[in-house]
């Protein structure tokens, strides 16, 4: 098997169609994907806590154990800001199975959050991928957000981080922008209207991520086919491609 870290140095992009627990994980791996990233945002939704940095650690670590058990591919786990105490909260990661972790900076700056991570775990055992916020919550000028953006990556770089996450970013001159500018692996948030995996691969990113929007999708289908069959009495959204046994099957690897 590939190892994570050298997935993101392959001729085309990871891509990480993000997963909430083990069935989702398994149903991934079978469509054909490299590794399993999981979706804090779903992970919470199917424990029952809004996304928002609410999730219990050691339920998170629970859920990315039963998803490392399902596939046979790595895992990495989006573990939001650290809950707390980041240093827990990553070997808590480790000890479930996981071989990378997804770690924020919210709106300011967070060196200090990246080093504790990095101190976990020796380079080879963890890829440590910071996300920067700067796009996702408009922070600052709209003008300076691109230096700002490089200032930080260069700031968690030199404190061990791995590659690097820019969610909200869908301009493709800015994205070759962030990719000439930041000297590691450059992963981006996906979804409709963004991009196609294709182009941003001609723009040199290494990593994409479709995050929480599978996740909700299949929430929106489940409130969809729940909608109907309680105000028109019919069952059209319950169609499936997918068969009861296919998921016993792939269940049962």
């Amino acid at each position: 098997m590939t190892s994570f870290r050298d997935l993101h140095l392959a001729d085309e992009p990871l891509v990480l169609p993000n997963a909430w627990d083990a069935a989702s994980a398994r149903v991934i791996e079978r469509a054909g994907a490299l590794a399993i990233a999981t979706t804090s945002a779903g992970v919470a939704w199917s424990l029952g806590v809004p996304d928002g940095g609410l999730l219990d650690p050691v339920a998170a670590a629970e859920q990315v154990e039963r998803i490392v058990a399902a596939v046979d591919v790595p895992v990495t786990a989006d573990i939001e800001n650290g809950y707390g105490d980041v240093v827990a909260t990553v070997r808590g990661m480790l000890a479930a199975g996981a071989v990378g972790v997804n770690l924020e900076d919210d709106a300011s700056r967070r060196p200090e959050r990246f080093a504790a991570a990095r101190s976990v775990a020796d380079s080879d055992a963890l890829f440590v991928n910071a996300r920067i916020d700067t796009y996702l919550l408009s922070v600052g000028d709209p003008a300076d957000r691109l230096d700002e953006t490089v200032a930080r990556a260069a700031e968690y770089l030199d404190a061990g981080v791995d590659g690097v996450f820019v969610p909200g970013v869908g301009d493709p001159v800015v994205i070759a922008e962030l990719v000439a500018r930041i000297p590691a692996p450059l992963n981006i948030m996906v979804g409709p209207g963004s991009p196609n995996v294709a182009e941003l691969g001609k723009l040199g990113v290494r990593r994409i991520s479709a995050s929480g929007g599978i996740a909700l999708a299949a929430y929106a289908l489940a409130a969809r086919a729940a909608t109907e069959m309680l105000t028109f009495g019919t069952y059209d959204n319950t169609a499936a491609d997918l068969t009861h046994g296919d998921l016993n099957t792939y269940l049962a690897h």
